[in-house]
């Protein structure tokens, strides 16, 4: 095979030019719907991330079915992306749909619980091997009450986590390395925040072991794969490592599978054998609908099972840690989680898209191999990606160096042109359960038309 330098970058943007000319071209009914919302919402958007994640006006959305979602202009769009997986179960699964509606009609949110909400708790357990479960409306809302109960927990302050790495929208966790100092990761967010954590590069537990040192980290927050940043794969012992400095320096280790959960049942905890004290997750266990749960060990939930005594605080106060929320654990959003778990994210579909997954990289790499270019598709069951070197990356660092942004918005654009809707930068296209192999099919024709295209 005769190996290629990287694509020209005046013919990257040359091509860029060329779609993105026929992107907006192909959507006036979006574009006037977007130039409408801005009369009353920041660029046009409900949530900023509409307006800025995908490196070209977003599309007004009319309805999704499967794994295909229909914009305002009649554009049907494969979509890889899943709302950054929050929809891996596909748009509308039926047997959430029905569990939804029979739910609403006989009332939504109580403030109290169901049955629903005992079972999703002993099937996560089971899935999880975590014996207590908590509910809220997001990961973030997952993760930030893990956060506090670990700090209850330990009697300490700072948290540990790993570059590349994002645990949702809250002020711990949205801290970076600049200059080998932690800082705020956005505007808006105090100084606080950064001065009690610290943040060390993955696959390193050496320096895992010098941050822990001091014996002052309530917390280590990890992913077991990193995934927001491309998919970076832990070396091996890694995570068993980080169990052993944990209990050594008294810490407590916490599994962010929010991204990974769709590697199978129970995540990639069970599927790699792994132990820890608290696992957070969101997104696709409710079947569409917003929810975010927790689970965590036995010794961890004593904790909430005989909450501290507060002075001071008020007669009505459920206790001492602070977790909870008006909408959480919302009869809703119980009856979708049970409806998705039961139905939808069953043993069984988790094993062909994980196949399917297979097949995706398979493609990738060899369109890939085709063109001539030494990069190489990223594998994680049903997610893919690329790296745009022969060599997965071993930590963010790496990652970073490796990312082609003015690629990734050339494919976007490419792709979407075409049908598909790629998923993000921080991502890869990743395999949902509605999905068959004539998706991967159409997915694969246009990819491999995208490779040869930067010839």
């Amino acid at each position: 095979m005769t190996v290629r330098p990287h694509p020209d970058p005046a013919h990257v943007a040359a091509l860029t030019a060329r779609e993105e000319a026929r992107f907006l071209t192909e959507g006036p009914r979006s574009a006037a719907l977007l130039a409408r919302a801005r009369t009353h919402m920041p660029q046009g958007v409900p949530m900023s991330w509409m307006a800025t994640m995908h490196g070209h006006p977003p599309v007004f959305v009319d309805h999704g079915a499967g794994a295909w979602f229909t914009d305002v202009d009649g554009r049907r769009f494969l979509d890889m992306n899943q709302a950054d997986l929050s929809v891996n179960c596909g748009y509308a699964p039926p047997a959430a749909v029905r569990a939804i509606a029979d739910r609403a009609g006989r009332g939504s949110q109580f403030m109290l619980p169901t049955e629903d909400a005992i079972w999703c708790a002993e099937e996560l357990a089971r899935r999880w091997e975590l014996p207590y479960w908590q509910f809220t409306l997001s990961a973030s809302g997952a993760n930030a009450e893990i956060i506090r109960l670990a700090r209850h927990a330990t009697g300490r302050d700072r948290l540990l986590l790993f570059d590349g790495k994002y645990h949702g929208h809250i002020d711990d966790s949205l801290v970076m390395l600049r200059e080998n100092r932690v800082v705020p990761e956005l505007a808006g967010l105090g100084l606080d925040a950064a001065a009690r954590a610290r943040v060390v590069a993955y696959n390193d537990l050496a320096a895992v072991e010098h941050a822990l040192a001091p014996r002052d980290t309530a917390l280590v927050f990890v992913e077991p794969a990193l995934t927001n940043i491309g998919v970076v794969l832990p070396e091996p012992g890694f995570l068993e490592g980080l169990r052993d400095l944990t209990r050594r320096y008294g810490s407590l280790l916490a599994f962010d599978e929010t991204h990974t959960q769709v590697a199978g049942p129970g995540g990639l905890k069970r599927a790699w054998s792994l132990d820890c004290d608290a696992v957070g997750l969101g997104k696709s266990v409710g079947g569409g609908i917003a929810i975010g749960a927790y689970g965590m060990s036995e010794a961890l939930a004593r904790h909430l099972i005989a909450p501290p005594v507060v002075p001071g605080a008020p007669m009505e106060s459920v206790g001492g840690v602070a977790t909870g929320g008006t909408l959480y654990g919302n009869a809703l959003a119980m009856a979708a989680c049970r409806a998705t778990l039961e139905a939808v994210l069953t043993p069984e579909n988790f094993a062909r898209t994980a196949r399917l997954g297979a097949r995706l990289a398979d493609g990738i790499d060899a369109a890939f191999r085709a063109a001539g270019f030494p990069w190489s598709a990223q594998r994680l069951m049903g997610r893919s990606g690329f790296t745009f070197a022969e060599r997965p990356p071993r930590n963010a660092a790496e990652a970073r160096a490796l990312a082609r942004p003015d690629l990734h918005r050339l494919l976007r654009l490419h792709m979407a042109n075409r049908g598909v809707w790629e998923s993000v930068a921080t991502a890869g296209p990743t395999v949902s359960i509605p999905m068959s192999e004539a998706d991967i099919g159409f997915y694969l024709e246009r990819f491999d038309a995208f490779v040869a295209a930067l010839g």
